[in-house]
């Protein structure tokens, strides 16, 4: 039986109307003059866990918000659903089965159960199978068909079997082992294959097939490309074992297509993809840090996960971001987060953040079914550092929007180029600070007379250089990009992804939308080839058909 049967309706609490009682009181409310009248403002909205520092001053909010935010939070019983998370309860209701990414990361000794059967000794089964494995290649050990020793691994995956891992192995690119180098194959474009193919030699490649039914069309299709490009090569059918490894759920599949047994790794019905870099589906990861690394990012997320479950609300990092998202979201109608790295290692987080969120919370029902009583999951999107200075952070400042933002920096440049990190740390406070204080219209008038202008023509620009400012943001400030603390800092949003999920009253682990698509692919696709094909179901669809079939060959 689902967990969640009855969730309540949000709106309706207390602590709800509360918030929008006190959202009107602060339809005036200026974050420069809060700091100015207080000045413990930066102290007390702020905290510090897991390697990580949340300075979370610069929002629409009093204390009073907080309260507000942590009562609706315990009105909505997130206590016990994070307890029912962490235990192993079915909280996936659409598929009755739990999420259990958490487990992945917990150490021996520990025992959780699903219907039942401990599955920890089996994730550290799966864990003591990937040191074998990594040893191998990066102790020379595994061997391609011309007994050279591997220096390339390719990944293909896609969804969560890709985001993921990408993003870590190139976030911890400064922990990389020499001798092996990592890609990613995702994308069904042909010209994708073909790129990277161009970089690689087939007797020294190692593919990794990560897919947990193992019939994923995209990649399917990219495993099937590479095993046709292996044979062309060189490679024989008797060999293949040597270059290819896979991470599925379908056994039977993988040995079909030529992988032994003894290098298919698992997945688990109650992992979803998008949660999925801590199981096997992290192998890359582990084959471009190695297994130590890998292990410390897992206790960095370990750490994030007993912040979340113990934590006072008050004092508690996913949680206060959550509820600031709501706060956003529902009672500002802002419908968008913007994510700002600012580290050139963590350009792909915004990526992994949109699938994450998104596929999680972009949901219009609650668990049971009914009708969703006010806007859920917000769009995600962003990009690294100073290079969306030049782009769209003019309307984050000066657009009719509300958009909040996530700033992320490290403190230590794993690169140094003369005082190029100072200047990048700098921009990024700079760009917080810009969006809350702003300028205003005598600023902006005093600004124009220093530069000699007459009063005409101030009164002409000044508008144009007005800033409004009071534009929210979060900044997340470690000391380095580590493997623990990156750990945590994903393990961060992804308890925050759920704390609204369960306020909400949403189901954070399905995606029935994602495969709609799928289905009607495949029937577009019939369309495309058949000889006679039937008549699509909208005339659109029909009409780009016959575009297609007038115009390509081949």
């Amino acid at each position: 039986m689902a967990y969640y049967q009855q969730p309540l309706d949000v709106t309706a609490l207390p602590a709800w109307q509360a918030l929008q009682g006190h959202r009107a009181d602060l339809q005036d409310f200026s974050m420069r003059e809060a700091f100015n009248a207080d000045s413990q403002r930066f102290e007390q909205l702020s905290l510090s866990s897991c390697g990580l520092f949340l300075d979370y001053s610069k929002n629409l909010i009093t204390y009073e918000t907080r309260d507000l935010l942590v009562q609706l939070a315990r009105e909505c019983g997130l206590q016990p659903a994070i307890d029912a998370l962490f235990d192993g309860k079915p909280i996936n209701a659409s598929e009755d089965r739990p999420a259990l990414h958490t487990a992945l990361r917990r150490p021996i000794g520990d025992q959780v159960l699903v219907d039942g059967v401990d599955v920890m000794p089996e994730v550290h089964r799966v864990l003591h199978q990937m040191t074998e494995l990594v040893g191998r290649v990066h102790d020379g050990l595994w061997r391609g068909y011309s007994e050279k020793p591997i220096t390339d691994v390719v990944n293909i995956g896609i969804g969560g079997s890709f985001l993921g891992p990408q993003l870590v192995s190139e976030a911890l690119l400064p922990f990389a082992q020499r001798g092996v180098r990592c890609h990613y194959l995702a994308n069904i474009d042909g010209s994708s294959f073909h790129e990277l193919a161009a970089k690689l030699r087939a007797e020294t490649t190692l593919f990794i097939v990560s897919s947990k039914s193992f019939s994923t069309l995209e990649t399917l299709k990219n495993a099937q490309a590479a095993r046709r490009w292996y044979l062309a090569q060189g490679g024989t059918e008797a060999e293949l074992y040597r270059h290819f490894i896979a991470v599925s759920s379908n056994r039977e599949a993988a040995v079909a297509f030529g992988i032994h047994e003894e290098n298919i790794l698992p997945m688990w019905d109650w992992v979803g993809g998008r949660y999925s870099l801590w199981s096997a589906i992290g192998l890359p990861i582990a084959m471009s840090i190695g297994m130590s690394n890998f292990k410390e990012l897992l206790s960095g997320a370990y750490n994030m996960d007993e912040h979340f479950r113990s934590a006072p609300f008050e004092q508690n990092m996913p949680v206060l971001m959550a509820l600031l998202g709501i706060w956003y979201g529902n009672f500002w109608g802002a419908q968008t987060q913007a994510i700002l790295p600012y580290d050139h290692y963590l350009r792909n987080i915004t990526k992994h953040l949109q699938q994450l969120d998104m596929e999680s919370n972009g949901k219009r029902v609650l668990q049971d079914g009914r009708p969703v009583p006010c806007a859920t999951g917000p769009v995600i999107w962003g990009g690294v550092g100073c290079n969306g200075q030049h782009a769209y952070h003019q309307l984050l400042h000066q657009g009719t929007a509300l958009i909040p933002a996530d700033f992320i920096v490290p403190v230590v440049s794993y690169n140094p180029v003369a005082d190029h990190h100072q200047w990048l740390y700098a921009n990024c406070l700079s760009q917080s600070q810009a969006l809350m204080l702003g300028k205003t219209q005598a600023e902006a008038e005093a600004e124009l007379r220093a530069k000699g202008l007459d009063e005409d023509e101030v009164q002409r620009l000044a508008p144009h250089k007005v800033i409004p400012g009071n534009r929210p943001s979060n900044t997340l400030v470690m000391e380095r990009v580590s493997p623990r603390r990156l750990g945590a800092l994903v393990a961060l949003y992804e308890h925050k992804v759920f704390a609204q999920s369960a306020i909400w009253g949403i189901n954070a682990f399905d995606q029935w939308g994602v495969e709609l698509g799928k289905e009607l692919g495949k029937n577009v696709y019939s369309r495309l080839l058949s000889s006679e094909p039937g008549p699509a179901e909208d005339p659109s669809t029909q009409g780009l058909i016959d575009f297609f079939r007038a115009r390509h060959r081949g």
